[in-house]
């Protein structure tokens, strides 16, 4: 099958010929750069600890906190149903959505590391103005530019880390960006239990802090190599093999390299990498890096992350619980990101997947019958229930922690070629915030109108969505960035629609080479 891919890359595969080790300086380069997706999981666990803080909602959202006086004992499916207040949460996605556009050109074109480094900057400023805020206005601005920031970082930190690793531990190395997501989400948890203590100005230190990853990220942005296939994509070649020398380990790298020089010249005949995203050769990738970003957001985890304090207290919970057991779903989501540092090269990406879905699945059934048998009965749930569903919650979100958290970033900076690399991986962002955003604005409404429902609802996506990745993903395990196309072409199904493209291009180019040749 790999013979008709012989016009959009290597003749033939070269994996077994790649050489190296990994090496001190691409661990280092790679916490570095994975630092920024700390970015996104501060904000994913301050946004709902400041949205539940009293002294937040009194000067910002009035209403909602007059409503949440008003049934402070009680259980509520709609306490904080608000579209002004889900609006602080989803503004910040919306702008990362429209960004990564822009991120896409600037990683192309001038490097994964400089989108870094913008990403970092413009996180830095909106966690200022936030931090200062005086009026909703600002408040939204600030979250936009957070969004700008996390546009940037989610584009090229991903890209990054699955170029720089040798293809044995990409799945591992790739996943650093879900675990500092998840350390950041778990350290967010922990400074919104302290600061909701703080009267009357904590939440402003809850965005504030946020500073402390921006700059992590944009110093350290600074003093990080470029990747080697960005190099050699910008025309680079010997820094581009100096650098590969350097993260590999040795001078033995001429496989790789060449790999890395074909899909080069491949990319610099490609104009309009969007266009040519829609080409049918690029179909698979297309659609799955499609389809896997919106999946993750619609297994429900990240409603569970932006509001958990929200839920917690909606069950009947205080002000510290709710908060104390948000800390505990951030612990547990770092626990999964570990467990699949650690076993995604060994066992599979699909492994995980079908794992991850058939525990989340079990979790959003059971929970969804627990609440209705005993909650919205404007009642406080009793302890048993509310113990039970906090364990549920841990035990799902453990699950997304290993499998749908960091696969769907990892899968997705791994199966596009280099000449739409960049363009994919917009694609993928931009998927990922929009239905980031939707959940944002839409969950807590759902929540009002579906009440119990909203869990079965998420059930069944996570059950379609897995049924998904068992017929038409691919393993990419071990295999090499620039050769991922050879899967494709064996795959069951994709093979009938790449090759067919391949045999017309081979044809086209046959064409080409006799009108050249003359009479």
């Amino acid at each position: 099958m790999a013979g008709g891919m012989a016009t959009s890359g290597p003749k033939q595969g070269r994996a077994e010929l790649y050489e190296g080790r990994i090496t001190a300086y691409v661990v280092l380069a790679c916490i570095v750069a994975a630092t920024g997706g700390s970015l996104f999981g501060y904000d994913l666990g301050v946004s709902g600890g400041v949205t539940s803080m009293d002294d937040f909602l009194k000067k910002f959202f009035p209403h909602v906190y007059r409503r949440k006086q008003h049934h402070l004992r009680e259980t509520d499916y709609c306490k904080y149903d608000n579209q002004l207040l889900t609006l602080f949460t989803s503004s910040l996605y919306l702008a990362g959505l429209v960004a990564t556009f822009g991120a896409s050109h600037v990683t192309r074109s001038k490097g994964r590391r400089v989108s870094i480094i913008v990403g970092g900057l413009s996180f830095l400023l909106g966690a200022i103005l936030n931090a200062g805020a005086e009026n909703l206005a600002m408040l939204i601005i600030g979250r936009i530019l957070l969004g700008v920031g996390v546009g940037f970082s989610n584009q090229s930190v991903p890209l990054y880390l699955s170029e720089m690793a040798p293809a044995r531990v990409r799945g591992g190395t790739n996943n650093l960006f879900q675990l500092t997501t998840c350390l950041g989400i778990f350290v967010a948890n922990v400074i919104n239990y302290f600061t909701n203590k703080l009267h009357p100005w904590g939440w402003r230190l809850s965005l504030g802090l946020a500073i402390i990853p921006a700059l992590l990220m944009s110093i350290g942005g600074y003093f990080l190599p470029e990747t080697p296939n960005s190099l050699v994509e910008q025309g680079r070649l010997q820094e581009g093999r100096r650098v590969l020398e350097k993260i590999r380990g040795t001078q033995n790298v001429q496989a790789e390299f060449d790999d890395m020089v074909e899909a080069s010249e491949i990319a610099r005949a490609v104009k309009h990498p969007f266009r040519n995203l829609l080409k049918r050769k690029n179909r698979p990738q297309l659609i799955m890096g499609t389809c896997i970003p919106a999946f993750q957001q619609l297994t429900g985890n990240n409603s569970f992350l932006f509001y958990a304090p929200v839920i917690f207290q909606s069950l009947g919970m205080g002000n510290d619980a709710s908060l104390y057991s948000a800390i505990m779903t951030g612990a547990v989501i770092t626990f999964g990101a570990l467990v699949s540092m650690f076993t995604v090269d060994r066992v599979g990406r699909r492994f995980l997947f079908m794992e991850g879905g058939t525990q989340m699945v079990i979790c959003h059934v059971i929970i969804s019958i627990l609440l209705a048998l005993k909650f919205g009965k404007g009642e406080k749930i009793p302890t048993g229930y509310g113990v039970g569903i906090v364990l549920l919650i841990c035990i799902f979100t453990a699950a997304y922690g290993w499998s749908w958290g960091p696969l769907s970033w990892l899968v997705c900076s791994e199966i596009f070629p280099m000449e739409t690399r960049s363009a994919g991986q917009s694609i993928v962002v931009c998927v990922n915030l929009f239905f980031t955003a939707v959940i944002a604005q839409s969950f807590l409404a759902l929540l009002c109108h579906l009440k119990y429902g909203i869990f079965l609802l998420f059930g069944g996506l996570v059950c379609f969505m897995s049924v998904v990745i068992y017929f038409f993903l691919p393993e990419t395990k071990n295999v090499p960035i620039e050769e991922m196309r050879f899967e494709w072409a064996r795959h069951w199904y994709w093979k009938r629609i790449v090759n067919n493209q391949m045999d017309e291009d081979d044809e086209s180019e046959k064409r080409k080479m006799s009108k050249a040749a003359g009479p």
